[in-house]
């Protein structure tokens, strides 16, 4: 049955709403809590080790259960998977912050942090697949470019809603998830989406061989700031992680009714915009994290106001976002891509040049830049990628293309981390030098303040010299990312035709169009 013909606009536009506040949460939870890791350690008592878990644990869930989820949603109902996911979702955030003080604290909080990310992949790929079906292929641009607009917005507001909430309680930004999964769970009821699936069995050897793949290489990218590059356990996880994923694709290929068909990376356009994808999110997600540190280190703000500089990014992000919609449903996606990815590199070259003037009002306009590039190709990168399955597979198209943004967003983090903290110990080496420091003495301070940001509690007391030698760090890091959007430019270039998409036929669904509706 087609969906655009058993329901009304209006019916569409609440079931858009109601995806938008279940995958909101999923967004604002990728960078809210990184701004109370302070107060939850001193008050939970937890190690440098276990806080750092209570932020990597989520990421970590979600990236590697993202396929799981997407076949789930596109096996079960995308309606039943996206209740659940957000019920799960809001359940875990209240269990989060519920943590209790004690020798308890860090198993619990961990815990409970990677049921979030199991819900979040549950429910994301099924909310993606409900708002494709529900709108016909010329329509989804402009509603794709609502739903990925707020929801990447909401990924800019997280270290501005964490800083106020924090100011209250460090436990209220996981309780912030309660309002909003009632206003989810009560506007899917009322607005009943009707999505097709297909019943099929588990490929529970697919989902070990991919969730373990996935697991151990990002636990390797996001442990190597903590162990560092030189640890050969570093490289073994990263190792074994791409080993897996590699036999994974052989096995899935010889499955007959497989968690992932990895037949569509035969498809040039999906592919290109897999790799458009993997390249852009190298940036998206550690934009916030490295301009959130400028912010408060070279700039001395204080995080509420490091969020604030951030609402920048968000701007741009949100009207270009609108723009490249409405030109994917009129030009096709290679346009919006290429011109997103463009405008990103400049914008991140042109912010790079400023930053060490240690002056906001002279970036502002280069960080919008920054957002819009980003904002004119992420939504329709991935409505064209999710585009090009067939109906009963957008959940598992979802999966597999937000497998591949988180799985670069862990990787960008370990990379871009890594070349922060070198730039950083080697201007802050010389500035020591320059002062007098004995060379053994300057490179051991080097090395204990560039891995620990300040190196003391209070911005305030943060020397001068400290805070120029950390924006030339911070400089170094966007003219990589300016380079990385500009490789993502050629691939969308080479890559993508040009032109208006058609529906995916549905001669390559799975294996019959027989499908039952939720």
């Amino acid at each position: 049955m087609a969906v655009s013909d058993s329901v009304g606009g209006r019916s569409r536009n609440l079931i858009l709403a109601a995806m938008i506040f279940a995958v909101s949460m999923t967004f604002i939870d990728q960078t809210i809590v990184s701004i109370a890791v302070p107060k939850i350690q001193s008050e939970l008592g937890l190690s440098s080790t276990g806080v750092q878990w209570a932020v990597n644990a989520y990421l970590l869930s979600l990236a590697a259960l993202f396929a799981f989820g997407g076949r789930l949603a596109d096996t079960l109902g995308h309606r039943k998977m996206v209740t659940l996911g957000v019920i799960v979702f809001a359940a875990a955030s209240a269990l989060c912050g519920l943590t209790p003080k004690g020798s308890f604290a860090e198993a619990w909080i961990v815990i409970f942090r990677v049921v979030q990310g199991a819900g979040g992949a549950i429910m994301f790929p099924a909310a993606l697949a409900i708002v494709v079906q529900t709108f016909e292929l010329r329509q989804r641009g402009r509603a794709l470019a609502l739903f990925f607009g707020i929801a990447g917005g909401l990924t800019a507001i997280g270290p501005l809603l964490g800083g106020y909430l924090t100011e209250w309680t460090w436990r209220g930004i996981f309780w912030v998830n309660i309002p909003v999964a009632l206003i989810a769970l009560v506007l899917i009821f009322i607005s009943k989406p009707v999505t097709e699936y297909k019943a099929a069995p588990m490929d529970y050897r697919g989902l070990v061989l991919i969730a373990a793949g996935v697991a151990l290489s990002v636990f390797g990218f996001q442990q190597s700031n903590i162990w560092g590059w030189h640890n050969p356990l570093i490289w073994l996880s990263i190792a074994m992680g791409l080993v897996l994923l590699v036999v994974f694709y052989f096995v899935e290929r010889r499955t007959r009714s497989p968690l992932m068909r990895v037949s569509i990376f035969e498809n040039r356009a999906f592919t290109t915009q897999c790799l458009v994808l993997g390249a852009t999110n190298l940036v998206f997600i550690p934009v916030f994290f490295f301009g959130s540190e400028y912010a408060q280190i070279s700039l001395g703000k204080s995080a509420s106001q490091a969020g604030v500089i951030l609402l920048y990014f968000f701007i741009g992000f949100v009207i270009a976002s609108q723009i490249g919609g409405r030109m994917l449903d009129r030009a096709g996606a290679k346009r919006p891509v290429v011109l997103g990815c463009a405008l990103g590199a400049v914008g991140f070259y042109l912010w790079a040049g400023k930053v060490t003037g240690l002056s906001f009002s002279a970036q502002q306009w280069y960080i919008i830049l920054s957002g819009a590039g980003m904002g004119f190709m992420l939504g329709p990168s991935s409505t064209d990628a999710v585009n090009r399955a067939s109906r009963l597979s957008y959940g598992e198209a979802t999966g597999i293309t937000q497998t591949v943004r988180n799985y670069a967003a862990s990787m960008g983090l370990a990379i871009l981390g890594t070349i922060s903290v070198a730039q950083t110990r080697n201007h802050l080496f010389n500035s020591l030098v320059a002062r007098g420091v004995p060379a053994a003495n300057a490179h051991a301070s080097a090395a204990q303040f560039s891995a620990s940001g300040s190196g003391s509690g209070s911005l305030g007391s943060i020397p001068q010299f400290f805070r120029v030698d950390f924006a030339q760090s911070t400089q170094t890091v966007f003219y990589v990312m300016a380079a990385i959007m500009a490789v993502a430019a050629i691939v969308g270039l080479i890559g993508l035709r040009g032109g208006v998409q058609e529906e995916a036929p549905a001669a390559v669904d799975r294996e019959s169009t027989d499908a039952p509706t939720n």
